[in-house]
């Protein structure tokens, strides 16, 4: 027995010499060897725990304790009969050093190959004769790709034994092992894969039912890490790195935070088109996506994504296993399948993705989304309260599931407004005689349609080219050409029109009129302290359009009326307009918020009934602003004229404006007259007659939406903390300084003080565009001009477009924080809206609609498909939509505008959170849905 055990430590075969000498003995000794693998060979609990490590080195070497010692001898005997076959290469005649491991593994493999045929009872000599049939009849079968498949094996085989140590080899050994277990019957299948893949399950069930444990899921042996310790029910590191040789395919695993996303940068992200082996799951590197994620996930999500592994694994565990035996890399057919249910699972565990190409790569501006769906109002009160006109609230639809799209069918066609022509609406009005017809009537029920494309659209001409021509495809009108044309409003030449710079104003270009204002009026300032300018009855708004050269932005503003579709070219030309009317609510500013009011032969009746539409400007205008009036009664002798401008002064007069300058341009010849807003109400007391009158202390300057005007005057403040006491900071400065009046003591949007919530507001939306917007998500910014963010708060996404060729329409909803105010103060500009309704601008206005945890909260009392429609209407094609907000939102509206046809670039959720970003296509439905209430008779 000694001799024995030196042959089993040694791994040497008794030399010849022994025989002529001690033939007894070794004959013995032989048959005591045939006995005890016999024996070992049936241990049931060994072929556990091979089943469990079969597939990594770093198992067999965990569950073998090298025979060291001489009381380890017999251990080792043991543990060498619990793995049969282990490192079996074919040829039993490779040579590796002495001393290791491998190589011992190797040795002891070949002498159980030659000894094991002489037991007749033995299940591994049985095993090795299906092998060696399986290996002959195997060639014969030419349609069967499972017999090329194992041609391939053993090609490998006998090409990779050579190597001493080398990990695929013993990966090689451990597949060798698999297909020695399979039944004989498989391996003379004529082809049928489906059939080969049905014995592996059956086998895998009645080993699973034995041996109580989940084999490892992976044949290659790559790291697993977390992964592996919930699917494989051990804290051990069971997995190793796969062998490049064999998968050149394959990532480095140890590089994955080079090549795909580490938090830092988006456009490091990894492309799947480029690594398609990467994308399934069921592959041998199916545990790595999760295990990149981790900086971003974080422990918790890491934790979630193997459970949902596990749970999918275990509810098709066999068919899983059985496919995963039968495959290698080079199975695209088979795995297709399960790329797309590996696409669902990464949909459910909320990983990144990217539509268009596959990346997988959140940026890290888009992990600091601040505790927004947590916001309160803080100090701030919201625009419904203070107007006291909510509409009722509707429940929204945002559960539907399908989405099936209609034409809106309308006598406005492509320029549909729902707001403003709702013809039904306007012909049950009992007057019309303060433009009750040009304001807003929506509809009872908001449309869920999509409003046409006008024939031959073509994308925008990119600013600044588009302040001077558009084409005439995108707004084929032609009247206000007809009528205005020797005013230098609008020409058509050729296929575009243009825009000659002038008005009726300023024929002769828009940017002397502009100066020349100022060199009446120096302390205008253009550009510093004048910096928002409200433009009453714009025309085709080139006041506005030139304005930005003196870095000046302005709301332009004019009703739909007999004057086509100008509101319609200034935003085409890429300059900020809405369509409105002074009638009989006031406008949805707040009040003392814009720099200076212009009117440039507006024919807007100023001064008739008690000078309601003229106070109503003054509540608008901040105190020490301008109102700049150039209309014919100022410098024209007509008796009409001559009338209209004594009432003017009389009730200018009275609501102590001060008539600083009146001049008469000589190249437009045109005059000029500038009025300023006083700063304090010493004159307001001072007057002899209170008429107009002083505004009630309970009535809010700031409640705007649906407010009825009112002919009365509101004070200035006299508090010097208080708003409007003071003027803004000079432009730019005001841009990022908190404003004065804003206290510690005030509780901000998000929780903190307001100064402090204001620069964490612009501090974060600095990070997010920059590190974000500008190149994560597949936005053409050369593109971009009209923007229009839906849930502004404090202006600091539109803050940190700035530097860019952009102009931002800042919404504050009327159920959000009011915060349009310190918008204004920090030289931008907004509008009050309630998105239950339609937006008063024409279709196609907006390039970017930036949705910020907005619809989440729109949804609890609006119909989310409205609301879409409408964003759908108000966005250009090929314009873009980013939405942020609750990660359930995020996928309503995904499967929303997929169903228009929208292009996704990017989808991202963490936790709760989420992110869409998509671009509109020119898709329009083919059915139709009538709006009964927008045909006309």
């Amino acid at each position: 027995m000694a001799q024995v055990r030196y042959t089993r430590l040694d791994n040497r075969r008794p030399s010849s010499n022994y025989c002529s000498t001690v033939t007894v003995v070794v004959f013995v000794a032989l048959c005591l060897v045939g006995i005890w693998m016999m024996t070992s060979s049936y241990v049931g609990p060994a072929q556990n725990v091979d089943e469990v490590s079969l597939d990594t080195n770093d198992g067999i070497k965990k569950q073998m304790t090298p025979p060291a010692e001489e009381g380890n001898v017999q251990k080792s005997k043991e543990v060498a009969g619990e793995t049969p076959n282990e490192e079996k290469k074919g040829d039993g005649d490779a040579s590796f050093p002495e001393g290791d491991e491998s190589s011992s593994k190797q040795d002891d493999q070949e002498e159980k190959t030659k000894e094991e045929p002489t037991s007749s009872g033995d299940e591994s000599s049985s095993k090795q004769e299906d092998q060696e049939e399986k290996t002959k009849e195997e060639p014969t079968s030419s349609g069967d790709e499972s017999s090329s498949k194992q041609g391939d094996q053993e090609e490998k085989k006998e090409e990779e034994p050579t190597s001493s140590g080398d990990e695929s080899a013993s990966k090689q050994g451990d597949q060798e092992e698999k297909k020695d277990e399979k039944p004989k019957e498989e391996s003379t299948s004529s082809g049928d894969e489906s059939s080969t893949k049905q014995e592996d399950q059956e086998e895998r069930k009645e080993e699973i039912a034995s041996n109580g444990e989940t084999k490892s899921e992976t044949e290659g042996g790559e790291n697993k890490n977390d992964d592996s310790k919930s699917e494989n029910g051990d804290g051990n590191d069971l997995g190793e790195k796969k062998d490049l040789k064999d998968h050149p395919d394959e990532e480095n695993p140890e590089s994955k935070s080079e090549n795909g996303f580490d938090g830092s940068d988006l456009g490091e992200k990894k492309d799947l088109k480029d690594h398609p082996d990467e994308e399934d799951p069921d592959s041998n590197d199916n545990q790595t996506k999760p295990e990149t994620e981790d900086n971003e996930f974080g422990e918790n999500q890491k934790k979630t994504t193997a459970d949902e592994s596990e749970k999918k694994f275990s509810d098709d565990d066999t068919e899983a296993k059985g496919d995963k035996e039968t495959k290698t890399g080079n199975e695209v057919a088979e795995t297709k399948t399960e790329k797309e249910s590996t696409e669902t699972i990464v949909e459910q565990e909320s990983i990144p993705k990217n539509e268009t190409s596959g990346d997988l790569s959140p940026p890290v501006a888009q992990l600091e989304l601040l505790n927004e769906t947590t916001a309160q109002n803080g100090s701030f009160t919201t625009q419904a309260t203070e107007s006291k006109n909510e509409k009722e609230a509707q429940k929204g639809s945002g559960d539907q599931v399908d989405f099936k799209w209609t034409l809106c069918n309308t006598t406005a066609g492509p320029d549909y407004i729902p707001c403003l022509d709702n013809v039904q609406a306007i012909k049950s009005l009992k007057t019309t005689k303060h433009y009750e017809h040009r304001e807003r009537h929506c509809p009872v029920t908001p449309p869920t349609c999509l409003v046409p494309l006008p024939e031959g659209y073509k994308r925008p001409i990119e600013w600044p080219k588009s302040r001077e021509k558009i084409w005439y495809t995108n707004v084929p009108h032609t009247k206000l050409a007809e009528y205005k044309g020797h005013q230098n409003w609008v020409k058509v030449t050729g296929e575009f029109l243009t825009f000659p710079g002038g008005g009726t104003q300023f024929k002769h270009g828009a940017l002397h009129y502009i100066d020349f204002i100022q060199e009446s009026v120096p302390d205008i300032s253009w550009g510093k302290r004048s910096r928002v300018v409200l433009d009453v009855g714009c025309g085709v708004a080139s006041f506005g359009g030139f304005l930005f050269d003196r870095d000046v932005t302005t709301m332009s503003l004019a009703p739909k009326d007999e004057h086509e579709a100008q509101v319609q070219f200034a935003l085409e030309r890429g300059i900020p307009a809405i369509s409105a009317v002074m009638g009989t609510t006031r406008l949805p500013f707040p009040g003392r918020v814009f720099d200076i009011v212009h009117c440039a032969r507006c024919r807007v009746p100023w001064h008739i009934e008690g000078g309601k539409l003229l106070l109503e400007l003054n509540r608008v205008l901040r105190p020490g602003g301008f109102f700049v009036w150039s209309a014919t009664p100022v410098y024209q002798k007509k008796t009409e004229d001559v009338e209209i401008w004594e009432a003017m002064t009389e009730l200018t007069k009275k609501m102590c404006w001060e008539l600083i300058s009146i001049n008469k341009d000589k190249i437009n010849g045109v005059g000029v007259a500038t009025y300023k807003k006083p700063t304090s109400n010493e004159c307001y007391k001072s007057r002899s007659e209170q008429q107009p009158p002083i505004c009630a202390d309970s009535d809010d300057p700031n409640a705007s939406w649906k407010v009825p005007l009112e002919a009365c005057m509101h004070t200035a403040p006299e508090d010097t903390t208080q708003r409007g006491s003071q003027w803004p900071e000079q432009w730019p400065a005001r841009l990022e300084k908190p404003p004065f009046w804003l206290s510690s003591s005030q509780t901000g949007v998000y929780g903190k003080a307001a100064p402090d919530d204001f620069s964490a507001d612009y501090e974060h939306w600095k990070r997010v565009v920059t590190k974000s917007y500008l190149n994560g998500l597949g936005i053409n910014w050369a593109f971009v001009r009209n923007v229009m963010d839906m849930k502004a708060v404090y202006g600091g996404f539109a803050a940190a477009l700035r530097d860019l060729k952009v102009w931002v329409m800042n919404v504050v909803p009327i159920d959000s924080p009011d915060t349009l105010a310190i918008i204004y103060e920090r030289g931008l500009f907004g509008i009050y809206h309630d998105w239950c309704e339609s937006f008063s601008t024409y279709p196609r206005s907006y390039d970017l609609v930036h949705a910020d945890h907005l619809l989440s909260k729109i949804k609890q009392r609006c119909n989310l498909t409205a609301v879409v429609a409408e964003v759908d209407r108000v966005l250009r094609p090929e314009g873009t939509l980013i939405v942020r907000d609750d990660a359930k939102t995020v996928q309503e509206v995904e499967a929303m505008v997929k169903a228009m046809k929208w292009e996704v670039h990017m989808t991202y959720s963490k936790g709760k959170e989420g992110l869409l970003s998509v671009q509109k296509s020119i898709w329009r439905p083919e059915d139709v849905q009538t709006l009964t209430y927008a045909i006309a008779a």
